[in-house]
């Protein structure tokens, strides 16, 4: 029960600042005469102006947005499109080899570059040869 107790007045405590803050101004807005119409109009109009205003900054941010990323996607497209060709023409020559090697293996004639014959060890290196 103390603990319920302590903690509504500790509670109570925190808000009461808030609580006066809310009194205050009840009290503010009732002393207020009635605002001007005119200057209603002319709050709005500002307000309107200035969101007419912002909406064309954002606009042209965007504008200038999509044309960097068109940009940079011609780029990239361009990139891509080198790389294949330079990997189609390695394909190419590649198959232009094993055609070459395949004739020469029905014929029976040696191709004019033998395959790399692969290596199963490296080879030895100067500090690590076998000792006699």
């Amino acid at each position: 029960m103390k603990h319920h107790l302590l903690a509504a007045a500790a509670f109570s405590l925190a808000l009461s600042p808030l609580l006066a803050t809310l009194a205050a101004y009840d009290a503010y807005a009732a002393d207020d005469p009635p605002a001007d119409s005119s200057l209603a109009k002319d709050q709005a109009k500002a307000v309107s102006e200035a969101v007419k205003h912002d909406a064309k900054v954002v606009a042209a941010a965007a504008k200038d947005g999509a044309k960097h990323v068109a940009e940079t996607a011609k780029q990239v497209a361009h990139e891509v499109a080198t790389a294949s060709k330079e990997s189609a023409q390695e394909v190419a020559a590649s198959a232009k080899k094993g055609a070459a090697r395949a004739k020469a293996a029905v014929t029976g004639e040696k191709p004019a570059n033998p395959p790399a014959k692969p290596t199963d060890k490296p080879p030895p290196s100067p500090d690590k040869r076998p000792l006699p």
